[in-house]
């Protein structure tokens, strides 16, 4: 816990070692993984529909050794940072004409309310009818899912600004652009970053389902292609590096939310 005596420059979450509770968090997934390859070795799962762990892994080893691997990831993380990144600008730039003023609200919020209760998974045919079979389905995709955790969060901590912290902005004589600036940006900012791993996980999920239109290269290709041969090696692979990349990514917002927001007493107990 950090007391009133240590300054706050001198504490960085890097430094401290990892405690016990943290490898504790390993023993859950570790021992999954050891009842998965037991069942596998004693005949309780068909190897040929469920391959074992270390199958898994030995299949990983190879694509990566092979250079396949790298080539269908790079792709799969270009179209998954582009269509988040469009997603963000989107989204930002809805939340802040709704949260900043009652007009914008009522412009954008009905239409973006009703938008998100739709599946965006399902609306795949549409959007080959509506941009063909290349890359703008997929990009298009991760982008409509990105647009609304990222709106609704960042909507929720605008408004929910203290107000007493806005009034005494005013006697203070903060401009419109002060008060946005200084105060209700920096506010939001924990909502913010809350919808943006939101986001980032619907990337991957969305991306899952893009890469399934017509692609040549990319995870989910890869995937598909595994399943038109019976390789459930491939295909499990391929959902375990779905399933890292989205922990690395949210491990990355964390580690900025800890730097970002060490103003903040819960993240300086943590």
């Amino acid at each position: 816990m950090i007391t009133n005596s240590t300054p706050l420059e001198s504490y960085s979450p890097a430094s401290k070692q990892l405690s016990p509770a943290y490898f504790s968090r390993l023993i859950a997934p570790g021992a999954l993984l050891l009842l998965w390859q037991i069942a596998v070795w004693q005949g309780w799962l068909d190897q040929r529909l469920f391959s074992s762990p270390i199958q898994v892994a030995q299949t990983l080893w190879q694509l990566a050794r092979s250079g396949e691997l790298g080539e269908h990831l790079l792709t799969s993380l270009w179209r998954a940072g582009a269509g988040l990144a469009l997603g963000l600008v989107l989204g930002v730039a809805l939340a802040l004409v709704a949260g900043l003023s009652r007009q914008g609200e009522n412009a954008v919020d009905a239409l973006l309310q009703m938008g998100r209760t739709l599946p965006h998974l399902a609306l795949v045919p549409l959007f080959i009818l509506w941009f063909g079979i290349g890359e703008a389905p997929k990009i298009g995709l991760v982008t409509l899912g990105c647009i609304f955790p990222i709106y609704l969060n960042l909507f929720s901590g605008i408004r929910g600004v203290d107000r007493k912290i806005l009034e005494v902005a005013q006697t203070l004589g903060l401009s419109r652009s002060e008060q946005i600036l200084h105060i209700i940006l920096p506010g939001a900012l924990p909502s913010f970053l809350v919808g943006l791993r939101y986001a980032l996980s619907i990337a991957w999920l969305s991306l899952v389902v893009g890469e399934q239109i017509n692609a040549s290269s990319g995870i989910g290709y890869l995937a598909m292609t595994a399943r038109d041969y019976m390789r459930t090696d491939i295909i499990m692979s391929c959902l375990l590096v779905y399933a890292l990349l989205g922990l690395a990514t949210d491990a990355l917002v964390r580690h900025a939310e800890r730097r970002l927001l060490a103003w903040r007493p819960s993240v300086l107990k943590s």
